[in-house]
Formats: structure tokens, sequence, C-alpha cells
């Protein structure tokens, strides 16, 4: 048989592989449908839907199946970024390999935490499962003690090398965006408290607000909510120690991936003024809060009235079918009743006025928001006050209500944080010292970039399912990790070997079942 005939027999095994995928996965789907109509089955109106039935259990000869289906698309991803290769080549913190590699001991704790773990100890579930060892191809794991003895080896440069490991597979996963992708990269920047309870852990400190702990900078992408950049530091340390650095760090990226613009973002505490004429030299445009002294309140206070425009916001949402009658507002009721003090707000006035920061050489546009507001108590009106806003930047030609939207959106950071903390739990301090802990954060963040790149990798085929596909991956990309897991990763499946092939047979359907293969089929191609 020739290469041609070769090349049409596999096409057509192919295709009609997919047609009986597509046929199994609209009988499961019809099935569903017709149990969850209100009419669907049959339904006794005096008893509950929960009966009582017969369970029993066996444990089986040969079939055998695991709760993680989808790690196996993920490892799949992993290799074709080559990523693996990636942290071996740059990271070596290990003398021998006896037998686990440098890219080893990341993916197990990545695969931990997307396999539902919690900590460093639920590895050793994943260590005694015997289908899951073999799902991946091995035929053991490190136990969470070798795990955590593998993060002890880090010190900050060889922490560096890991970023950057993961930053070579980033590039190749943004290499096969579509051009629009690269017309903007929105970099946020922010710190958080990570609190511990731990008395003997090197590095830490009492914080601002009383908390012992560390406060890991982070920086992100805004376009896909990847983290670009994590920094532990001590608990006492201001927000914006070694932004900086991070940030022309991250900058520098960009501009490898090929984005033809690019856009600092930071609170009051990163408006670090010694930079902001390095950085508008280089081209970058930056938006950050800036801290309402004295001087600025004069400034502010000193405009013409016929200079303030009165701010509009867009609704939050829009009613997608019939606008529903608001409900009372409990709250409120209570808030009037006992007489408490509140402040409401009227309305917002927008301004703005040049302002050279003692730092800089040349001047930059200063927009001020001020909030007309009203204290209250119960129902009696005791004064009006109001409060400025602050932002610079040095775009000139976008409008200044556009301005303000795009610096609030900043705020989006603040649900990347949290789900660090409470979906992905990297944000975290298990071990006993500030570099181990970090290098603990920057491996378990992989996690979620390797969500974020599951989204990425879907492919936008152009034609009628253009539009449909552009939306399926804007919400993956935006969906909540625990949403995410359910819906790509904690997929029943049948492990079954046969030949040379690995069989991952799926034992259930969800609704994103058909995303997920498209991922699928992308990958084997």
């Amino acid at each position: 048989m020739n290469r041609k005939q070769f090349e049409k027999d596999r096409g057509r095994t192919k295709s009609k592989r997919n047609k009986i995928r597509r046929q199994r996965l609209a009988n499961r789907k019809r099935r569903i449908e017709q149990r969850l109509e209100k009419r669907g089955g049959p339904v006794v109106p005096w008893k509950p839907m929960f009966q009582p039935v017969n369970v029993q259990y066996e444990v089986a000869e040969r079939a055998r199946g695991m709760a993680y289906g989808g790690i196996g698309v993920i490892h799949e991803m992993v290799e074709e970024i080559g990523l693996a290769a990636a942290i071996d080549r740059h990271v070596h913190a290990l003398k021998l390999y006896a037998p686990y590699h440098e890219s080893d001991h990341v993916l197990n704790i990545a695969y931990n935490v997307l396999c539902g773990g919690r900590c460093l100890e639920d590895i050793e579930l994943r260590r005694n499962d015997e289908v899951f060892l073999d799902a991946l191809g091995t035929s053991r794991i490190p136990d969470p003690t070798t795990a955590g003895d593998f993060c002890r080896r880090f010190d900050p440069l060889k922490i560096r090398h890991l970023m950057q490991a993961f930053d070579e597979s980033r590039l190749k996963v943004w290499a096969r965006q579509p051009q629009e992708f690269f017309d903007e990269a929105i970099i946020d920047m922010d710190g958080t408290l990570v609190e511990t309870s731990g008395e003997c852990k090197e590095g830490m400190d009492i914080s601002y607000n009383g908390v012992w702990g560390y406060h890991p900078l982070i920086v992100s992408l805004a376009n896909t909510q990847e983290v670009l950049r994590l920094v532990n530091r001590s608990g006492n340390r201001p927000s914006h120690e070694g932004a900086a650095s991070e940030a022309d760090e991250s900058i520098a990226l960009c501009r490898r991936a090929g984005f033809r613009k690019i856009l600092l973002r930071g609170d009051t505490d990163f408006s670090q003024t010694k930079h902001l004429d390095r950085w508008d030299q280089d081209h970058v445009r930056f938006i950050f809060g800036m801290d309402v002294t004295a001087n600025k309140h004069i400034l502010a206070d000193d405009l013409p009235a016929d200079v303030w425009e009165l701010l509009q916001r867009a609704p939050r949402y829009q009613v997608k079918t019939k606008p529903r009658r608001r409900p009372a507002n409990v709250k409120q009721q209570i808030v009037r009743a006992r007489e408490f003090e509140t402040i409401r707000l009227v309305c917002e006035e927008i301004a703005e006025f040049e302002y050279r920061p003692t730092a800089c050489k040349q001047t930059y546009r200063m927009i001020v928001v001020c909030k007309n507001l009203v204290h209250e108590k119960g129902q009696m009106r005791l004064f009006d006050d109001y409060r400025y806003f602050l932002y610079i930047t040095n775009d000139r030609e976008t409008p200044a209500c556009q301005i303000v939207f795009l610096a609030n959106q900043r705020c989006d950071q603040e649900n990347l944080i949290g789900q660090l903390k409470s979906g992905v739990r990297s944000l975290r301090a298990p071990l006993d010292s500030l570099n181990s802990n970090w290098a603990y954060m920057v491996m378990t963040s992989l996690s979620w970039n390797l969500k974020s790149w599951w989204a990425l990798m879907l492919p936008e085929q152009p034609g009628r399912w253009a539009e449909r596909h552009k939306e399926q991956k804007r919400r993956v990309l935006k969906m909540q990790f625990q949403t995410f897991l359910n819906a790509f990763v904690h997929i029943p499946c049948q492990i079954v070997r046969t030949g040379r092939r690995l069989i991952y047979r799926v034992l259930n359907w969800n609704p994103w079942q058909a995303v997920f293969f498209r991922l699928v089929d992308v990958l084997r191609c």
C-alpha cells in the first residue's frame, strides 16, 4: 500500500470514529434531557424523588476506571507545548535522578491540584492509585515528603529559571492565537497577604494589619488571566517592592510574543513615579492610581466648574428576558429602622489636569473623579461630602471616562487572586522557609496557567461555527477553577490498555464534552 492510499484509509477511519463519537454523545444528551424535562419519567406525587435502592459494592476484576479522565488531555497538552522538556532544560535542582527529574516533581504538584488535591498530603492518594499511574504512563510518582523536600532545594535563582521555563511554553501557546490576540497586552500588578499560623517559618513577618505570614507580589496578564510572575516576600514588605523589575520582565516577554501595544495597570501603591518617564519613552502605556495628597487635593479644588462632567457608568448587566420587579431591600430597611449612619453615593463627576510628579521630568495626564456623597442617619440627612480619586496616565488620546473604566477593570485581578487562594489554593505556606513556599506557590499556580492554556489551545476554525467557537474559548478562559475541573478534568473514564494504545473510555456526558473532544482532536493531529 502506497503512502497516498494509507492516508486515505486513515482519514476514513478517523471520520468513522468521529461519527460514532458524535452519535454516542447525542444519545447521552438526549437521554439526560428527557430525564430533566418537567414531565419526563414516571412521577408519583406521594413519594419523594430520592428512593431507597438495593446497593451492593463489588471489586471489579478487569475493568478499571478513575474520576480524573481529563488529566490525560492535560498531559497531552504539556507534551505538545514542550513544558516538561523546558523545565528539565532550565531548572537544575537535583544532582542525581533517582529516578525523578525536575519536571516529574513540578508536574506531580500541579497535577495534584488539577485532580482536586488541596494540600501536599493528597499526593499520597494519587500515588496509590494504580489506574491514575497507568493513565499517565508512569510506574510511580513522588510521595508528599519527597515533593516537600524538592521545594526546599530552590533558591531565588532556580525559581526564576522555573518561571522562565513556563514562559518558553507560554510563548508556544500564544503563537497559536489569531492576530487580534496581539493587539494589546494588559499587565496588572497587585500584592496579597498569605496568612500562616506557624511560628517557625523563615521569612515570615507581621503585616500592616497584624496578620503574620508572607506578602507575595502577583503580575498577571488580564487578557488571559495568566500568572506571569509570582514573587514571595516577607509579610511586612510594601506592595510595590520589586514590582518595577517584574513589570519589565513581563513587558519583555510580551514583546517577544509579538504584542503591538502594552498597558500597565496598578493601584495607588504601584504608581512608582521614578519609572514613569522610562516606561513612557519605551512606548508603554500606563494607568496607575494616585494617592490624594494635600497638594493634589488643592489642584482638584481649584479646577473651574465648567471642566467637570457627569460620569455615566454602563449598567452592570443587561436583562436578556423580561424586566422583573426589584425585591424589597431588606438591608436598607434595617439600617433605617436602627438609625445606622451610612454614606450614599449621589453622583460622580470627572475632570482632568496636567501634573508632573516630583520624580518625573515631564508632565502627565491626571484624571480626577469626584464622588458626591451624602451622610445619612436613619431617614435624616446629616451633611454632604465629596471624595477624590486620582489616576495618572500617559495616554493622551483615550477619553477620560474610558481611562477610568479601564482602570476600574483592574479589579478583576482581585478575582484571580481569590481563585489562587480558594480554588487553586496556591497562595499557601505549607513549608518552612520563604524560598520553599515561593517555589510551592509557583508550582501550584502552574495548574491555573494550564487551565488558561487549555482554553487558548481550542481552535477557532473559520466558517459558520467561528462565533460559537470564539465564545466557547472566552467562557472557558473566564471559568472559575472548580467549574473548569468539573467540566474538563473530573470526567469518569475507563482506562483500557490495548496493543500500543492507552484508551480513555468516557463513561458519562456533560454539556462541555463537545468542546472537550475538539481539543482532543487538535492534540491528536
